[in-house]
């Protein structure tokens, strides 16, 4: 942990544990931790043979003495991606590889976390065995005539879908037995109008690549009948899964079961109600005529039981139900691996598509699960998807043929088993390939196979010299087996090499032997483990500035506590000893406004002072301002003082012509009330003390003349009043003289005609006649 470079330096010791674990031989050692390596050279000098595998190099000991196993895996069968070649007609199929590898073995070592890759690649044409298994109670009936309809129809789509197809069917009912079904031997034989008599369940169609027949043998079925609302489809479906033969299941397809009912389900326990405790035994029960034989003498499977036999033999069911079982049947959908859950039609009219859908949401999907994984075995997986998208977990979703994903897979195993190898298979769901896993633990060093028995090198024969060191014989112990222990001791031979209150041998840090710890030696020659219990070492005390203890100057460590020179303290002797660095000018530590801690003055909080030795007081008011009024009231006999009061001032202040100049006294000057400035300085005399000078003459400023100044306001207004008369006077004349010439200019343009008024008539008219001659 780094802390301010004015605090210690400290940090935690971390227990190497391929040292602690104490491991007594090769074997031991290498499966304490992946990090631990063992040096089997003979010579090796250093007591810690168990060590990380850089400190071995760094001890001596050669790389190629180093026991350092790595986990290693090896591919024993892959086969390249191809699709089965079978024709329609074939009852057996050639093996179709999707994904690779198949086989492969792991040498792994405790603790090593080791990663792998499986590919997948979807395959063309991969073969689909569907299974239609319905339910024939009298509500079914509309579905049932839907289905003969359809039935060519359903064949056709999924031939689309996939060249090596099967279909086969069945049918169920319940229990013939009450309360499930009426036992009056009239309802027995025909339970309701027109209804063929009730049964448990039968393989009415084996998987055939004669999809005509599909249809043949639904023309045949007749419905029938039952008392209660649930079915007994559980019991059909256990038969379905668990009887490969009769229904023709091949190896290496896909496996649908189809399951149609509008009703829910029986499971484990119904039976009693029936009389029925014999649990399910998960085993084929079905007669030369197909027909379940053990329905009254067996209860319906669980949910888990059920799951698990669906899981064993990799068939996927598509639940077909009606809306109002939709969630009922969504809900054991999540129980069970690679189911799910489509909804039907009140008449199944829509169940062509709906298989066809629920097939390509299973088939565009590829998860991987794992079976008998080791109890000491974690497995943990990383899907590399489509455009190279990866995702925790083993899922891609959105696949079509030919589209190739990854997965990566990271085996840890924790100690070793009692017995090994393992195994454990990895299967994408759904379909009937796998990959095997073979582990191999790590847990034995191959140089203990050449060890020598009663080896004259332990101790005359008292052990096994093996991997260059021995590997003592009971009652025996040390480097050489030297140590030897009754059985009275030999549960707790190490107690002396402890602590009180402590379970760790020789503090982690030291071998116990014969009964004394042997510490052992540090990588850095200058650094010393020691002590009884190797508790003491000489470099885990405090660091000032990263060095132990301050560095060689300052002091050494000792056991985990600094011991520091004369001229330093502290924890990390970061600080200087004695306070002679905080005392202040006039001598006080820290100006007695604060404490001396490690060589530095701490000024109290509620101090104003601040700085080195806490003498420094921005908001203080000044030397100067304290000694004002003194000096006031002696040089001057002015100022807040009266006579008493300045009697008792104390230095007096000494009236000189002229003030001393200098860094050894300090300059002061105030106004007084009638403005006039009042000069003196202070500083130390000769014999230490404080001296105060004041100048004898103020410096006033020269009085104002107030007449002149209140005449020459009076004379500027009137000034500028009249300049601003004469100005608005100049303006108005020129103003005028422009309009009056532009009036002439006009007048001298003006063009007037005599003329007379139209409306005005003459007193007088004379009118002249043009025949008169004149005479």
């Amino acid at each position: 942990m780094i802390k301010d470079s004015h605090e210690p330096f400290s940090y935690t010791i971390v227990v190497n544990r391929c040292i602690a674990k104490k491991p007594r031989n090769c074997g031991e050692c290498i499966i304490i931790g992946p990090e631990c390596g063992w040096c089997k050279q003979e010579s090796y000098d250093n007591t810690r043979r168990c060590d990380q595998y850089q400190s071995l190099l760094d001890g001596g000991c050669p790389r190629d003495m180093i026991v350092y196993p790595r986990s290693k895996l090896t591919i024993i069968k892959v086969q390249p991606f191809h699709s089965v070649s079978s024709s329609l007609s074939d009852e057996f199929l050639s093996t179709a590889y999707q994904l690779k590898p198949q086989e492969v073995t792991i040498k792994i070592r405790a603790g090593e976390p080791y990663t792998f890759r499986a590919a997948f690649r979807q395959a063309e044409d991969y073969p689909v065995d569907l299974y239609y298994l319905m339910d024939m109670s009298k509500s079914m009936e509309d579905d049932l005539q839907s289905l003969r309809a359809l039935g060519d129809t359903l064949a056709e789509e999924m031939q689309m879908i996939t060249k090596n197809f099967r279909i086969g069917f069945g049918s169920f009912v319940d229990k013939t037995v009450m309360p499930y079904v009426s036992t009056v031997p009239k309802k027995l034989l025909e339970p309701c109008s027109g209804c063929a008599a009730p049964f448990g369940y039968k393989n009415v169609l084996p998987l055939t690549t004669r999809t005509n027949m599909f249809t043949q043998e639904l023309n045949l079925q007749e419905i029938s009948g039952n008392l209660d609302a649930p079915e007994g489809g559980f019991d059909a479906m256990m038969q379905a899964a668990v009887c490969t033969g009769e229904i023709g299941w091949r190896n290496g397809s896909t496996h649908l079961l189809v399951f149609s009912t509008d009703s829910s389900f029986h499971y484990a326990g119904d039976g009693k109600l029936g009389g029925i405790v014999t649990p399910n035994d998960g085993r084929c029960h079905l007669d030369d005529d197909m027909m379940y034989t053990f329905s009254n003498y067996l209860d319906y499977p669980s949910v888990g039981h059920l799951q698990r036999k669906l899981k064993e033999h990799r068939i996927r069911p598509i639940f077909a139900v009606t809306a109002d079982q939709a969630s009922v049947y969504g809900n054991l959908s999540d129980l069970i691996e690679g189911s799910v859950v489509g909804t039907l039609a009140g008449d199944s009219s829509n169940v062509v598509d709906l298989i066809k859908s629920a097939y390509e949401e299973l088939r565009s999907t590829v998860e991987l699960k794992t079976e008998d994984v080791p109890n000491n075995v974690t497995l943990k997986f990383k899907s590399v998807c489509l455009n190279n998208e990866t995702f925790d977990g083993a899922k891609c979703s959105n696949l079509q043929v030919g589209d190739t994903v990854y997965f990566d897979i990271t085996v840890v195993t924790e100690g070793c088993p009692s017995r090994r190898p393992k195994t454990f298979t990895v299967y994408p769901v759904g379909f009937q390939e796998e990959l095997l896993v073979k582990l191999d633990f790590i847990c034995d060093c191959g140089c203990q196979a050449d060890g020598i028995v009663a080896s004259p090198l332990c101790s005359d024969g008292n052990g096994i010299f093996e991997c260059g060191a021995c590997n003592c014989n009971a009652g025996r112990y040390g480097p050489q087996c030297e140590c030897t222990i009754d059985d009275n001791e030999a549960s707790d031979f190490d107690a002396t090499c402890r602590q009180a209150n402590s379970s760790v041998i020789c503090s982690g840090r030291g071998e116990c032997i014969c009964g004394e710890c042997v510490c052992f030696p540090r990588d850095n020659p200058r650094e010393k483990v020691y002590g009884p219990f190797c508790e003491c070492d000489n470099f885990s005390c405090d660091r000032y500035e990263g060095l132990i203890c301050g560095g060689a100057g300052r002091g050494v460590c000792n056991c985990g506590v600094c011991e520091c020179t004369a001229e330093w303290e502290g924890s990390a002797c970061q600080c200087p000893a004695g306070n002679s660095t905080c005392v202040a000018t006039n001598g006080l530590l820290c100006n007695d406004q604060g404490s001396c801690e490690c060589g530095i003055c701490n000024c109290f909080a509620s101090s104003l002072y601040r700085g080195p030795t806490c003498e420094e007081c921005p908001t203080c008011p000044g030397q100067c301002e304290l000694l004002r009024p003194c000096v006031q009231c002696e040089a001057f006999g002015t100022g807040e003082l009266d006579e008493d009061e300045c009697k008792l001032c104390d230095p007096k202040a000494i009236i000189v012509d002229e003030l001393k100049q200098g860094d050894e006294v300090t300059r002061c000057v105030f106004k007084d009330e009638d403005d006039c400035s009042f000069i003196f300085t202070y500083g130390n005399g000769l014999d230490g003390n404080m001296e105060i000078e004041v100048q004898r003459t103020k410096v006033c400023p020269e009085e104002v003349n107030i007449l002149a100044i209140i005449l020459g306001v009076i004379g500027g207004i009137l000034g500028i009043g009249l300049a601003l008369l004469l100005i608005w006077k100049l303006l108005m004349t020129i103003h005028d003289r422009r309009e009056f010439a532009k009036f002439e200019k006009e007048r001298m343009n003006a063009k007037w005609d005599t003329g007379e008024n139209p409306i005005y008539k003459q007193a007088t008219s004379t009118f002249k006649n043009p025949t008169y001659g004149g005479k």
